[in-house]
């Protein structure tokens, strides 16, 4: 009995450890490809960082591209998750927007190293996979956001939400096209700042803007 009971803790103990050691990597993977590229990175690179051998990375992740498809998933329910608390917050929509872009931008680093233009370039199954998740999430979000801020007399009543809602998915989209937005000439903080500046300006009414300027000069 009592050799059952051993074998039997032995057994949650190496689970348990294997599950924490596969959440270790993929948060070494979630920072170091947001950091330096998903095709930058190796294997060997994660490994290196965790002081693991590759094969142990393999032993939870078959190949690359699985790793890289858990991390974009991974970072997907990270941020929607992120998302679903600030919008629950109650915070007026053009506030909402400004602290959902600062969120997201905060947990991508910043994109420094450009990896969902690597992503689409090396893993292109995979980011479209992402986008239209991204897409679904967005549209429940932005649509939302831009009904309230109608009701609110903060944007145009004459605006068609269903298609604004899909300019500003197509325009967030466009901001990481390395082509467009060579980051070498475009700083990321900056281009998205611009942006929802300029989405703003195009929908709110002198009430929202007012809010908008503000919001901009706080910062």
């Amino acid at each position: 009995m009592e050799t059952f009971f051993v074998l039997k803790v032995s057994v949650i103990f190496l689970w348990s450890n294997s599950d924490y050691m596969k959440e270790q990597i993929l948060e070494k993977a979630t920072e170091m490809f947001l950091t330096l590229g998903f095709k930058s990175v190796t294997m060997d690179d994660i490994a290196a960082e965790l002081g693991i051998s590759k094969k142990t990375i393999y032993q939870h992740y078959a190949t690359k591209p699985e790793l890289v498809k858990s991390v974009t998933l991974h970072l997907f329910d990270t941020i929607s998750c992120g998302i679903d608390q600030i919008c629950a917050v109650g915070k007026n929509p053009i506030e909402e927007l400004f602290t959902i872009k600062n969120f997201v931008l905060e947990h991508l680093k910043n994109e420094a190293a450009s990896p969902f233009y690597q992503l689409n370039k090396y893993y292109p199954k995979i980011y479209l996979t992402l986008k239209k998740k991204q897409f679904g999430k967005m549209s429940e979000c932005v649509l939302e956001n831009l009904k309230r801020g109608i009701e609110d007399g903060l944007f145009r009543k004459e605006i068609n939400p269903e298609i604004v809602g899909r300019f500003y998915f197509a325009g967030m989209n466009s901001l990481k096209d390395e082509e467009l937005f060579p980051r070498n000439q475009f700083n990321t903080i900056e281009t998205q700042e611009h942006y929802l500046e300029y989405h703003l300006r195009g929908i709110c009414t002198s009430k929202g803007i007012k809010i908008v300027e503000n919001l901009i000069n706080n910062n």
